[in-house]
C-alpha cells in the first residue's frame, strides 16, 4: 500500500461529543482547544450540524451561529470546516421547504462552513437532491451520505399451542415454511444510491453507519463496489457502540477509502466513532500516510483530558477513563503491537472472528467499552437506545424497556421499513416507547400516534423504503393515498413584537429569523432571553420604580373535569380559549414529549373554563391542562 494517503475528518467538536456526552460541550471549552486545532492540520473538521444548533440553545443557552463564526475565525482555513444536515429536516425533525433549506445554506457558507454533508433519513434521493444542487451553487461542498442499514431479524416462529401425534405427522398436512421477505438493503441499494448523489453533484460520498452495525464482512463487500462505481472521495462514517467500529474502519483502510471519521483519545471509541490514535498504528504498520499532524493532535489531546472531566455530569463512563497513550511517544507492549498485526493479518484474510477478537482485546487494554451487546442485538443506533432509556425513565416506566425494545422491528415494518437515522430514530423510538405504554394501559397499539408519526406514515418526510400498507395508512393518517409534503402549506412562523420589551421583534435579525423558522419552540425561549437581556441593559440607568406589591392570590381549586398529559413535555401550542365550546375530538393544544410534537385532542363535548398552561412551560404525566366548566 506504498504511497497510500488517508485523509481525516475530525468529529471530536461535534458528532464526538454529541455521542458520548449529549452535545454539552459549552463554547468556553471549545475555545480552549480551537488554537491546537490550527496545526492539525485535518482535512475535515465537523463543528456543526446534527444535534448542536438545537442543543446548545436548549441546554447551554449559547447561540449555533456564533458558534459557528468562532470556529470558522479561529481555524482560518487550515481545515474544512463541516455541518451534519438531515437533507430536507435540516438539523431538525419535520420537513421545511426549499426556501428554509436555502436561507440557513446561504447563512451558514455566509458565516464560514465549508462542507455541507447531506442525508436523508429515508434515503429518498428526492430529499437530497435540492440541496446538493444549493451547496454547490452557494459556494460549498457537497458531500452524499448514503444511510447505512440492516434488514430486520426474521421474527422468530409461534410455538405450536400443542404438539401434533403420531398420526398426524405421518399422514398430515405439512406444515408451510414461511418464506423469508426479500431482503431490501443489499450492497446494490447501497451503491445505487451513492452513483445517484454523485449524478445530483456530491463532491464526496459518505456511507453513513450512524449506528455501528457496518460489520467488517459487510465492508470488505461494500467498500470496492462503492469505489468503482464513483469518481468522487468516498469517506466512512461509523460508531464503536456494538463493537465493529474500529474493525470494519481498518478493513475500509485496507480497500481503500479515502477519507476516514475519527475522534480523538478522549472523545473516542464507546458509541463514538474510533480514537484517531488507534488508526494511526494501523496506518503506520500498513505504510498508509495518515495525513493529520500527530504531534497536534497530542496537544488537543491532553487538553481534551480536563474538558472531558468538566462534562462527568453528562458522561456514562465518568469513572472508567482509558488508559492515557501517545502513539508517538509511548512503546506498546509486545502483546499488544503483536494483536494490531494480528487485526491486519485477519482482516486481509477477511477472517472477521479473528479480527474482531484481536480489535476487541486492543480496546480491552486500552480500557475503552466494551461491546454494547443490546444494541448489538437490537441493531439500533445507541442515541436512540439511551434516549428510550430516558424518556421511559422521565415516565416512570422503565420496566417497558425491554418490551418497547421489541416493539421496534413491528413499528419500523408498520412505517415502511424506514433506517434509523435521525429522526426517524426519534420517531419510530418514541412510538415504540408509546405503544409499549398502550399496551401496558390496555389500549389499542398506535393510540397515541405522535404527529411526526403520522406525518412519517402519510408519505410527509418522503417515500419510504418499502410502501406502507393504505389499511395501516389510513388508521394512522386518515388516508390510504401517500400523501407527499405540501410546500404550499408551510407557515412561517410569526415573529412577535414584544411590548413588554419596548416593542422589539423576538427575532432581531435574518440568523435568528432562521432559528425560529427551524426549531420554533427551543428558539421562542432561546430568543426571549436575548431580547430580555437587551431591555434589562437599557433599563439599568433609568431610575429605580416603586413597585407596589400585591397581595398573593390564592390559586382557584379545579372542580370540572380536565384534559390531562398522557406524558411529560412541553406546551409547544395552545389551540383554545376560555369559553370556547369544545367537540369530542377537537384539538386544544400541541405539546413536545421525546422531542416529537402531538396533537392532544378533546375527549369529550364541552366548555373551557380555564387554561392551567402556558406555552413553552413543561408538564408532567398526568399534569392538567385545561380544565372544563
Amino acid at each position: 500500500m506504498a504511497n497510500r494517503k488517508l485523509k481525516i475528518r475530525d468529529l471530536t467538536l461535534r458528532d464526538g461529543q454529541q455521542s458520548l456526552f449529549a452535545t454539552r460541550m459549552p463554547q468556553a471549552c471549545i475555545d480552549r482547544l480551537l488554537p491546537l486545532y490550527e496545526g492539525a492540520n485535518f482535512y475535515i473538521m465537523e463543528v456543526w450540524g446534527g444535534a448542536v444548533p438545537d442543543s446548545v440553545m436548549r441546554y447551554l443557552d449559547e447561540s449555533p451561529w456564533e458558534r459557528l463564526r468562532i470556529c470558522s475565525k479561529a481555524m482560518k482555513g487550515h481545515s474544512l470546516l463541516s455541518a451534519l444536515s438531515r437533507g430536507r429536516n435540516l438539523f431538525g425533525y419535520v420537513p421545511y421547504p426549499d426556501s428554509v433549506l436555502e436561507g440557513f445554506y446561504k447563512e451558514a457558507i455566509k458565516n464560514g462552513l465549508n462542507v455541507m454533508r447531506i442525508f436523508d433519513a429515508l434515503n429518498d434521493l428526492d430529499n437530497v437532491k435540492e440541496s446538493i444542487r444549493m451547496i454547490n451553487e452557494l459556494g460549498g461542498i457537497a458531500d452524499g451520505a448514503v444511510c447505512y442499514t440492516v434488514d430486520p431479524k426474521e421474527e422468530a416462529p409461534a410455538e405450536p399451542a400443542e404438539k401434533p401425534g403420531f398420526f398426524a405427522r405421518l399422514f398430515g398436512k405439512k406444515a408451510e415454511v414461511p418464506v423469508a421477505p426479500e431482503k431490501i438493503f443489499t450492497d446494490e441499494y447501497f451503491v445505487s444510491k451513492a452513483k445517484a448523489m454523485e449524478g445530483f453533484g456530491a463532491k464526496i460520498i459518505t456511507l453513513k453507519d450512524m449506528a455501528g452495525l457496518v460489520n467488517p464482512a459487510r465492508i470488505a463487500s461494500l467498500m470496492p463496489k462503492l469505489k468503482a462505481a464513483v469518481n468522487v472521495p468516498v469517506d466512512f462514517h461509523t460508531h464503536c457502540t456494538p463493537g465493529y467500529g474500529l474493525a470494519s474502519s481498518l478493513v475500509a483502510i485496507i480497500n481503500g477509502v479515502d477519507i476516514l471519521d475519527t475522534n480523538i483519545w478522549w472523545f473516542g471509541e464507546g458509541s463514538a466513532a474510533p480514537a484517531i490514535e488507534l488508526i494511526y498504528i494501523f496506518c503506520q504498520k500498513l505504510g498508509i500516510e495518515l495525513e493529520a499532524n500527530m504531534e497536534a493532535v497530542g496537544k488537543i489531546r491532553n487538553e481534551l483530558y480536563d474538558v472531558r472531566k468538566q462534562l462527568a455530569a453528562f458522561d456514562l463512563n465518568k469513572d472508567h477513563f482509558p488508559k492515557a497513550f501517545d502513539p508517538l511517544a509511548d512503546k506498546l507492549p509486545a502483546e499488544i503491537d503483536a494483536l494490531f498485526d494480528r487485526a491486519i493479518a485477519a482482516a486481509e484474510a477477511n477472517d472477521e472472528e479473528s479480527l474482531l477478537a484481536a480489535c476487541h482485546a486492543i480496546e480491552d487494554y486500552f480500557g475503552f467499552p466494551k461491546p454494547n451487546l443490546l444494541v448489538k442485538d437490537a441493531e439500533v443506533p445507541g442515541g436512540m437506545y439511551s434516549n428510550m432509556v430516558a424518556q421511559l425513565k422521565a415516565l416512570g416506566a422503565s420496566d417497558l424497556l425491554d418490551d418497547a425494545m421489541r416493539l421496534i422491528p413491528k413499528v419500523r415494518r408498520d412505517a415502511g421499513l424506514v433506517p434509523l437515522v435521525t429522526p426517524t430514530s426519534q420517531i419510530v423510538g418514541s412510538q415504540a416507547v408509546s405503544v409499549a405504554l398502550d399496551r401496558k394501559k390496555g389500549n389499542p397499539d398506535y393510540s397515541n400516534p405522535s404527529n411526526q408519526f403520522i406525518s412519517l406514515v402519510k408519505g410527509e418526510y418522503g417515500h419510504t423504503p418499502v410502501a406502507v400498507d393504505p389499511a395501516f395508512r389510513e388508521k394512522i393518517a386518515g388516508t390510504p393515498v401517500e400523501t407527499p409534503y405540501d410546500v404550499t402549506k408551510y407557515q412561517k412562523p410569526e415573529n412577535p413584537v414584544l411590548e413588554d420589551m419596548g416593542g422589539v421583534k423576538l427575532a432581531s435579525n435574518q440568523e435568528e429569523y432562521l432559528l425560529l423558522e427551524l426549531l420554533p419552540t427551543v428558539a421562542n425561549g432561546f430568543l426571549r432571553k436575548r431580547r430580555a437581556e437587551e431591555w434589562e441593559k437599557t433599563q439599568a440607568a433609568a431610575a429605580p420604580k416603586t413597585v407596589e406589591e400585591k397581595p398573593a392570590v390564592e390559586a382557584e381549586p379545579v372542580t370540572g373535569p380536565t384534559l390531562n398529559a398522557p406524558m411529560g413535555g412541553r406546551i409547544v401550542e395552545i389551540k383554545v380559549k376560555p369559553g370556547d365550546k369544545i367537540k369530542f375530538g377537537q384539538t386544544m393544544l400541541v405539546y413536545e414529549a421525546m422531542k416529537m410534537e402531538n396533537d392532544l385532542s378533546s375527549e369529550i363535548d364541552g366548555t373551557v373554563k380555564r387554561i392551567l398552561v402556558a406555552p413553552d412551560q413543561v408538564v408532567a404525566t398526568d399534569q392538567a391542562l385545561i380544565e372544563y366548566e
